[in-house]
């Protein structure tokens, strides 16, 4: 009986110091993660229409709801500016293409950005979420700029034959994508595999659902931890009620993109900001000619 008692205590003892360990460390992780947060810069987030409003059936960017409604949306850009930095998250639409398309209310991103005394030409950082036509189409604009993707993201459009037929082929800018796939070992290109702090205060999140591997990108703000999702959402109401739109390629892994980003906000889902929600531009401070300051 007192061999099993000291090994009950010796047991005991060894699971209360690895219990006390994991605390501890738990602490210190949360503690690290309390002072990466504060020592982050506060970015202003701005959302720039680049081309629109565009209606369609509210059954397009709300899955099979509301056939017989109708909806306006808009083509945005938006940028992130702070610590120093200016971060431009997505491409919007190559200027020849916006003609061929015959875009309304249509002006070059790099025109858009110059409304907040942004030079594209010299923009470092360029985000793209996923490489479809109205969000990867126009890094031409960008020469000097590194520029971010998923890798799985860009496999597909670059080299998968799946990419070419009618479901994507609508939705894609074949002269983008050979660009893309030019600057392949030109140092230009940052792939990531997954979640990627990048800089303090912005972090990018694989969010797929919509495309094989879109991302979203999430940014220190001075009220909070704001969210640019692109085209996780066509509209803000999809967070809200758990319906995305109907361009999918993989359906449960975008419901548990909804999880992912709702739990990143704590569920302030006012700080998540969709593709094209036409929102962006009505509900926010106009700081210059149809450009928005979101954060």
């Amino acid at each position: 009986m007192e061999v099993k008692r000291r090994e009950f205590l010796k047991t005991g003892v060894a699971t209360l110091g690895a219990a006390s360990l994991s605390i501890m460390a738990a602490g210190v992780v949360g503690k690290k993660e309390v002072a990466e947060a504060a020592d982050a810069p506060e970015y202003k987030l701005f959302a720039l229409k680049y081309a629109g409003p565009f209606t369609s059936s509210v059954a397009m960017v709300f899955f099979n709801k509301d056939w017989e409604k109708t909806i306006a949306r808009n083509y945005y850009i938006w940028a992130a500016q702070g610590g120093g930095q200016t971060i431009v998250f997505d491409a919007g639409v190559r200027p020849a293409l916006a003609a061929e398309r015959k875009l309304g209310g249509y002006i070059a991103p790099d025109q858009a950005l110059a409304r907040i005394g942004i030079n594209a030409k010299k923009v470092e950082h360029l985000i793209i979420s996923h490489i479809h036509f109205d969000h990867g189409g126009g890094i031409e604009l960008f020469p000097k700029a590194k520029i971010y993707v998923q890798r799985k993201e860009y496999d597909f459009w670059v080299y998968d034959p799946i990419s070419r037929r009618l479901p994507y082929a609508a939705v894609a800018d074949p002269v983008a994508i050979k660009s893309f796939g030019d600057l392949r070992g030109s140092g230009r290109l940052v792939f990531l595999d997954g979640d990627q702090k990048i800089f303090p205060g912005i972090e990018l999140l694989l969010t797929p659902g919509h495309t094989p591997a879109l991302q979203s990108m999430a940014v220190n703000t001075a009220k909070g931890l704001a969210i640019l999702t692109s085209d996780c959402a066509h509209i803000h109401r999809s967070f809200v009620e758990d319906n995305p739109s109907c361009l999918i390629t993989d359906l449960p892994a975008w419901l548990n993109t909804y999880t992912k980003l709702r739990d990143k906000v704590k569920g302030n889902l006012g700080m998540l900001f969709p593709g094209h929600d036409k929102d962006m531009l009505e509900n926010y401070p106009k700081v210059a000619e149809e450009v928005t300051q979101l954060a």
